[in-house]
């Protein structure tokens, strides 16, 4: 893997993040295999109609150069055996979130544990973090050139240099500008609550807003925009209005 075009890809999950990867990145050239834990024949259309194929799960880590994962962290610990026989140098990408509203409590994140570090964890191999702070509407709709002034900004973790290379690329051929957000130990800077977080912030607001996180104060800003969120739908949504959704976000956790 010398370059990062033209890159062999498969997705884990086709919700409103995997589907808008499947279409974007294969719309960028790359060959691209999209999977859920349905089957091929449940993938939805809209995430195939720039040339990604409906696979198994299996399939979708066979012979790929780059695998990405969007699904809910508690679903990690049933996708990691598909993991033992990767390469070395498959680069693995996550876009997870951990929202205890809706999933199962994960004691160690709870406890302070770094998100992605978690994910390393129940993986057992290094992961590039990304697509992880922007909300499904704006990273359907509002991808934009290369050179637009008003280009959103999404930041970018990773250890290797390889990881971190081709993390960079495939979220610029997804219509953003990418930011070097440093190692998976500062991801924490890019977790629900943050600045950064589902603000659609420029490249060049996105610097400072990575500084400004505090990480003690995450989990309540993260809690607290739920809650919001569930008393404004009564407690019935938790796919709220993505305009509504990003105008709270800037005002609790900037």
């Amino acid at each position: 893997m010398n370059n990062t075009k033209n890159l062999k890809i498969g997705i884990l999950g086709a919700g409103n993040i995997g589907k808008t990867l499947a279409r974007k990145l294969a719309q960028a050239g790359h060959d691209v295999k999209v999977a859920n834990s349905r089957g091929p024949e449940t993938i939805p259309a809209d995430a195939l109609e720039s040339g990604a194929r409906a696979v198994t799960s299996a399939e979708a880590v066979q012979d790929v150069e780059v695998v990405i994962l969007s699904i809910n962290p508690t679903s990690y610990s049933k996708v990691a055996p598909l993991f033992a026989g990767l390469p070395e140098d498959t680069v693995v990408m996550d876009t997870s979130n951990y929202h205890p509203v809706r999933d199962n409590r994960i004691e160690a994140i709870d406890a302070g544990q770094v998100e992605s570090l978690w994910v390393v964890e129940q993986l057992g191999r290094p992961i590039v973090k990304a697509w992880n702070t922007i909300v499904s509407d704006s990273f359907a709709n509002k991808g934009k050139p290369v050179g637009s002034p008003d280009r959103i900004a999404l930041p970018v973790a990773a250890d290797r240099d390889r990881d971190r290379e081709v993390g960079l690329a495939l979220v610029e051929d997804t219509g953003f500008d990418a930011f070097d957000a440093g190692t998976l130990e500062d991801s924490w800077r890019m977790q629900p609550g943050s600045p950064v977080y589902c603000t659609d912030l420029t490249l060049a607001e996105l610097p400072d807003a990575l500084a400004w996180a505090e990480r003690e104060r995450l989990s309540k800003r993260r809690d607290l925009t739920w809650a919001i969120l569930l008393e404004r739908s009564e407690g019935t949504t938790l796919n709220p209005d993505p305009e509504y959704f990003l105008r709270l976000s800037r005002i609790l956790q900037m």
